[in-house]
């Protein structure tokens, strides 16, 4: 069945913005990055909103951008690795698209995120946040309609088993 939207959801590191342009161009489609979208529209990182306006605030405006985002079709959509805790958001994506869980081991999240300074992960010791974050959201992304490891495939290949579904 061919869904309006593809939905990347998953951990900070697993490729969602990666995956998401290179399968929005294979598809033709537009590609959209909630988190990066949100930046634009509020002017200020992502982590100065979490560190003046507190993760409350930032989520009430990630819900709204994810929420004008799924009225257009013909998207690929990645989101925020904290999107899908709110219910709101959940549903939104699952009545807007197919929903897709980019998954990875942690020890590959930890390498990813390190190496990105501008994410609020890296503030502090990354490995001690990314196995407490892991281990709170373990079940929050199995709203998916599919779960894909990137750890051990490139690009291309995650590409293509997300095209063989659509």
């Amino acid at each position: 069945m061919k869904k309006a939207n593809v939905i990347l959801i998953g951990f900070a590191g697993t490729g969602k913005s990666t995956v998401g342009k290179a399968l929005s161009e294979q598809l033709g489609w537009q590609f959209i990055d909630t988190d990066q979208r949100i930046e634009e529209l509020q002017g200020v990182s992502i982590t100065e909103m979490f560190q003046t306006m507190g993760e409350q605030a930032f989520r009430t405006v990630e819900s709204e951008v994810i929420d004008r985002t799924l009225k257009v079709e013909n998207q690929v959509v990645s989101t925020g690795g904290g999107a899908v805790l709110a219910e709101r958001n959940r549903a939104r994506m699952q009545e807007s698209g197919i929903v897709i869980n980019l998954t990875a081991t942690k020890e590959i999240i930890i390498t990813r995120v390190s190496k990105d300074q501008s994410r609020p992960l890296v503030q502090g010791n990354v490995e001690e946040k990314v196995t407490a974050l892991m281990e709170s959201r373990k079940h929050a992304y199995d709203f998916a309609d599919l779960a894909i490891d990137t750890s051990e495939l490139s690009v291309t290949e995650i590409v293509e088993r997300i095209a063989a579904v659509l």
